[in-house]
């Protein structure tokens, strides 16, 4: 009996242990303004944090274009690790009317709308480079992160900075999993 009790009041400690680093996490800032017809447009990404559908993908990209009914779509494509071609089709709508910089993303499968998006959206841009040439895109609760590049490759100065403010933001960056870019992308 008194191991039960002392399992269960260690169990206790390290719940209520895990949620105050949870709480004490700053809340997650996007980036100030998103002028969506400059973010449209195909996105290469460099590097995400581990997301159970893109786990067989080695090399990927997306491609956002404005739609007539002011949603967004979305176009995700990735070679795979045994070289195939996975493709996926969403719709983004915008959360967030002030900055643009909070949208809900459904993809069309049956798992993507039986789940459905956050109402508080589940892609939040939260860096963006002036001239839209790199950003950063993750979840509030810091679970999922992209790193993305309008060019299939970056120099590193510039991934190592967006890997700093990745890591500055709370995200947990040794877990990154970096693209091997191929050369049909």
């Amino acid at each position: 009996m008194k191991i039960g009790l002392a399992i269960l009041v260690s169990t206790c400690a390290l719940l209520m242990a895990s949620c105050a680093e949870i709480e004490s996490r700053q809340p997650l800032q996007t980036v100030a303004s998103v002028d969506l017809a400059r973010y449209a447009g195909t996105w290469y990404e460099l590097a995400r944090l581990p997301m159970w559908f893109q786990r067989h993908c080695i090399d990927s990209k997306a491609i956002y274009t404005i739609r007539p009914d002011g949603a967004i779509g979305v176009h995700n494509e990735c070679v795979t690790d045994t070289g195939g071609l996975d493709q996926v089709d969403g719709i983004a709508t915008i959360v967030d009317t002030q900055t643009n910089a909070k949208l809900a993303v459904t993809f069309d499968n049956f798992f993507a709308r039986l789940v459905g998006p956050s109402r508080d959206g589940n892609y939040w841009i939260l860096d963006l480079d002036p001239d839209y040439r790199t950003a950063l895109v993750g979840t509030q609760d810091r679970r999922y992160l992209w790193m993305l590049s309008r060019s299939p490759h970056l120099d590193e100065v510039t991934y190592q900075r967006l890997v700093g403010k990745a890591q500055q933001l709370g995200f947990p960056v040794s877990d990154f999993i970096r693209a091997k870019r191929s050369s049909s992308m």
